[in-house]
This record gives structure tokens, sequence and C-alpha cells, in this order.
């Protein structure tokens, strides 16, 4: 059994950890608020932008651009977007989980890091570490997010890399932080809505088809694009990717803040039941110790008498 001296050492260490926790926890509530806000008045734009540019290729037929076709390399590109710091729980090894259960392999992957603890965990699993942006997630601007674009939509064209990905955590309120990995290069050009039993019969698809739902493809208009189809993709697309990206940042930040609030505020409950049952150690060996010499004494006296 530990004695009163080390029982009361760890506690006094443990009530040390728990004040640090606290604070952390205290300031990451602060930051919630600001990126929550944030994030909630920037997601509507960005989902929009995402679900506008896929009814527009989907509405486009036929265009034989790099954008929409798949390259001849097989490597891709993923942004990788983590957090700089630690003491977030599963905020990190939930992207990189993300990444590594996929079809994204190592062999083929080059990965461009905005967080460096993504950037040394998927190090170590073996990807190819293609560009270190992790200063960028501590005050992420929209130029950061066109950088980055323009540096993977570079190696894309020049057919480095035949698809882009993004992987980030989607933050849907406080409690809640889902891990996405999205395709942005080659454009698919999917209405909002369809999945990817599109091509199947309603027997592999395990369902029935919605009735109508031929019918609402053949009567769709195509876009009209001016001047022509390439030059407004050139345009298009681009700014596309950058406020995916930004929005994955600004998304990203909220999720890291509302993930280490939760962290924080589980170890400071796990050092409050600590310090508890350090506490009840102590009396017990306390009390053990005070009958310990009360026998003694008696012991003592008795001996003395007779």
């Amino acid at each position: 059994m530990a004695s009163m001296r080390d029982i009361k050492r760890r506690k006094v260490s443990i009530q040390s950890t728990q004040q640090i926790t606290k604070a952390m926890k205290l300031v990451s509530t602060v930051k919630l608020q600001r990126a929550k806000t944030r994030a909630e008045r920037s997601k509507a734009y960005f989902h929009c932008m995402y679900d506008t540019i896929q009814n527009i290729i989907a509405r486009t037929g036929h265009v034989d651009h790099p954008y929409l076709v798949k390259g001849d390399s097989d490597r891709k590109a993923v942004i990788v977007i983590t957090s700089n710091r630690g003491l977030a729980g599963g905020y990190n090894s939930n992207i990189v989980k993300l990444v590594a259960g996929s079809d994204l392999t190592n062999d083929v992957v080059d990965i461009y890091a905005v967080g460096k603890k993504g950037r040394d965990l998927l190090k170590r699993r073996g990807y190819n570490i293609k560009a270190d942006r992790s200063e960028v997630i501590n005050e992420p601007l929209f130029k950061d997010a066109m950088d980055i674009t323009d540096e993977v939509l570079a190696s894309y064209m020049q057919k480095e890399v035949g698809e882009v990905w993004l992987a980030y955590t989607g933050f849907k309120n406080t409690v809640s932080h889902i891990p996405t990995l999205i395709k942005l290069l080659p454009v698919d050009g999917k209405l909002p809505g369809d999945d990817d039993t599109e091509g199947l019969s309603a027997e592999e698809a395990g369902e029935e088809k919605p009735a109508g739902d031929s019918d609402k493809k053949e009567v769709m208009s195509l876009m009209n694009y001016e001047p022509e189809e390439s030059e407004a993709l050139e345009l298009i697309i681009p700014k596309y990717v950058s406020s995916i990206v930004y929005g994955a940042f600004i998304e990203a930040v909220a999720s890291e803040n509302g993930a280490r609030m939760q962290a924080m505020d589980s170890a400071t409950s796990n050092a409050e039941d600590m310090i508890g049952a350090l506490e009840l150690q102590y009396n017990r060996a306390r009390q053990g110790h005070i009958t310990q010499e009360l026998t003694e004494i008696i012991g003592g006296a008795e001996a003395l008498s007779s």
C-alpha cells in the first residue's frame, strides 16, 4: 500500500494537471465561440458553391476538359487538414485513419499537409509529403486557400496527379465533428442527391428508383456558356476549388477547438474523480496509521502496568 506521503504527492500532481486542463478548456471555449460563428456563417455559402458547381457540370453535357476528365496519372493529390497542436482527443487521428483506410494508399498519394500532427502521422505511415503548409491553419485566409489550390492545380494540369482529394473535419455542432473525404478533381458532375448507386439496376441498388427520376433527367436543360465552355471552366473551377478548401479550413478550425474543449473537459472530470479516490485512499491510510499508533500506546501502557 502506498504511503501517505506518496498519495499526497500524487494528489498535488493531479491537482496541478487539473488546473492546466481547466484553463485549456476555458481557452478552447472562447476560441470555439468565434470559430463556430464564423463556420456557421460561411457554411451555407460553401455548401451552396459545391452544389452549384456540381449542378452546372451535370448540365454541361460532354466537354473534353482536364478538370472534368481523369488524367493519365494514377497518382492522387490529397490536401489533408489537421492541427498543429495535440490534446484534442481523436481529432487528428480520425483524419489520418480516414485517409489510410480509404483507397488512397501511400504508394500513389502525394500529401499536401495543412497541420503538423497530420503531417507527422501520415509520414510515419509511409506517405509522401509533397508540401507542408502547416502554418496556414493557425489563422487561415482565403489567399492561403488560393495558394494551395494553385500549387495542386499546377501538379494536376502537368499530369503529375490524376485526381485531387480533400480530407478535413466537418463542423456539425459543438459536440459533433465529422471526418470528411471528398474528391475535388476531376469534377464528377453529379446532381445534388445523386448517389453511388447511379447506373445500377433497382435490384442491384437494393431499392426501387424514384418514380419519374428518368423523366427528370431527360427534360434537364443543358448549360450554355459564354464565351466557350473551356474558357469558362478555366475561370470557374479554380475559384470553386479555392472556395471549398477555404470552407474546409474554417470548419476544421471550429472542429479542432470543439474537440479540444471536449477533451479538456473530460480530462478535468477524470482528474476530479482521481483526486476523490486519492482523498479516500489517503484518509484510509491516515486512519490506519492512527489506529496503529493507538494500539502501540495501549500495548506499551499495559506492559508498564504489568
